[in-house]
């Protein structure tokens, strides 16, 4: 009997895997198409705005589902996703993106792996030993080294927004993690949409008034990519899969991230990939996929 229990573990936690990697190849064109929506678009239009359009399709698909009310606690609970994932990651990344490449900035956001491991701690109460935390440190030392060295000795200010979008990103996957058990994957990215929507009203009006919306077709076209698939979709498959598999055990799935952006960004937008990026990227993975042979209890498994 415990056997079968052990292995019907191992299934799950595969399950969620997988669909956290299905997830991250959705994110994993986010730094490319926001920067493409940045060269001709606002920043704050392209972070707020994205969460409108979200809002909308979240708006409808919970209402031709009959999806019921979340509790009080549950609000509290969409509010931190919301304004992590909703607010915080794309306003903060937004404007990273006018900034610096996309290439860049997928490097630093090598830390998220380690940021979402904490925040399971905080948060999930997930356990990873010794031997994960040691691999993920490494791992975010290289990428803090790889910004000072690229930012020419210091770390840019694009360094610190991306840091702070990591953190945001990080806790609303830890709490969207946690509630997606009770609410489900897509509904706790919907239900945060929604929520937020209304901060974002203003904002995007004010942009959208102080600056015409003209913009060439791959800008328009990278702002519904963020829109629809990073904002919203994506989060279907990576909500799921932190509910099934973990917190922090998904989360190293974004160990993909950098070279799946890197390729994007070379291919769709004509970045030239320095050798630096690409040896930290290799370094980055080489670390966070050594913390990720290392254990993990979850917390309904102390």
């Amino acid at each position: 009997m415990k056997s079968y229990w052990k292995n019907l573990h191992l299934n799950s936690e595969t399950i969620g895997l997988i669909y956290g990697f299905l997830g991250v190849v959705g994110f994993s064109l986010t730094l490319p198409a926001t920067r493409a929506a940045v060269i001709d678009l606002d920043p704050l239009f392209v972070g707020f705005g994205r969460g409108l359009v979200a809002a909308i399709l979240a708006a409808f698909t919970l209402g031709i589902t009959h999806q019921p009310i979340p509790s009080k606690q549950q609000l509290r609970s969409l509010l931190v996703v919301g304004l992590g994932a909703v607010l915080g990651f794309p306003v903060l990344s937004a404007w990273a993106m006018q900034q610096v490449p996309a290439a860049h900035g997928a490097v630093v956001l090598g830390l998220l792996p380690l940021a979402t491991a904490i925040a399971g701690v905080l948060r999930a109460g997930d356990r990873p030993d010794v031997t994960f935390w040691m691999a993920s440190i490494v791992g975010s030392a290289t990428v803090v080294g790889f910004g000072i060295i690229s930012g020419a000795g210091h770390l840019q200010l694009a360094d610190l927004a991306l840091f702070g979008a990591v953190i945001a990103a990080a806790f609303a996957y830890a709490e969207g993690g946690q509630l997606a058990k009770i609410l489900g994957g897509w509904q706790v990215i919907s239900w945060a949409l929604v929520i937020i929507a209304p901060f974002e009203v203003l904002p995007t009006i004010f942009v959208v008034l102080k600056q015409e919306l003209t913009a060439s077709p791959i800008a328009w076209f990278g702002f519904a990519y963020v829109s629809i698939f990073s904002q919203f979709i994506a989060f279907f498959a990576w909500y799921h899969g932190m509910a099934i598999g973990g917190v922090a055990r998904v989360g190293q799935i974004q160990l993909l991230q950098p070279f799946l952006t890197l390729l994007a960004s070379a291919i769709l937008l004509g970045e030239t990939l320095e050798p630096i990026a690409l040896v930290t990227a290799c370094l980055v993975v080489a670390s966070v996929a050594a913390g990720k042979k290392a254990s993990i209890k979850r917390a309904e498994d102390l």
